[in-house]
């Protein structure tokens, strides 16, 4: 047992989180425990498994328990997206949850979690108007979210860096102990 915050990283299928590691680093530095919760189509080769579960020293959650087993990672006391695509953002804002991720998702939000989201979202998905609707929504529950990253290719044929080292910052002010001057907004330290 640790008195360290703990962190969820929920990791979506999109070809950035094979760098979710640094944003486990980050947040290893800032003294975070971190869990990390990814979407079923993600733990087919979006990222290391294996070494992200080593970094971590616990398994990557993926499946929901069996009734009666043990949850191997305690209650959050923040959530980061990363990356957050187009299909995970829209099922979580209308309340569908499918799988552990999100369903995590959406009882984070019901236990008033902070949640730090980075969006990895093609421009083309991005103009949709039920992806709009979900931000707005998910924004009017208090998600807060980083900059939007479409991945695109720059100029120079290159792709612009993804966003790891802001979700952290994007909690600040939000969490206990992580440069919060006192509790958390509709915390009722039951978690």
């Amino acid at each position: 047992m640790t008195d360290k915050p703990f962190l969820y990283v929920v990791v979506c299928a999109a070809g950035v989180a094979a760098d979710v590691s640094r944003l486990i680093s980050r947040a290893q530095e800032r003294n975070w425990e971190v869990g990390v919760v990814a979407t079923p189509v993600a733990m087919n080769g979006f990222f290391d498994t294996a070494a992200v579960g080593a970094q971590t020293g616990r398994p990557i959650r993926s499946a929901w328990r069996a009734p009666g087993e043990p949850n191997p990672f305690p209650a959050p006391d923040a959530v980061v997206v990363a990356p957050a695509t187009f299909n995970t953002v829209n099922k979580w804002a209308a309340g569908i949850a499918d799988t552990l991720a999100l369903g995590t998702l959406c009882e984070a939000v019901g236990l008033g979690v902070p949640i730090a989201v980075l969006p990895c979202v093609a421009d083309a998905l991005a103009a949709h108007p039920a992806y709009r609707d979900s931000l707005v929504r998910l924004r009017d529950m208090g998600v807060r979210f980083g900059d939007p990253y479409a991945g695109g290719p720059e100029p120079d044929g290159g792709r612009p860096e993804f966003g790891w080292d802001g979700a952290l910052d994007l909690l600040a002010g939000r969490v206990p102990g992580q440069g919060c001057p006192g509790p958390v907004p509709g915390d009722t330290g039951t978690r």
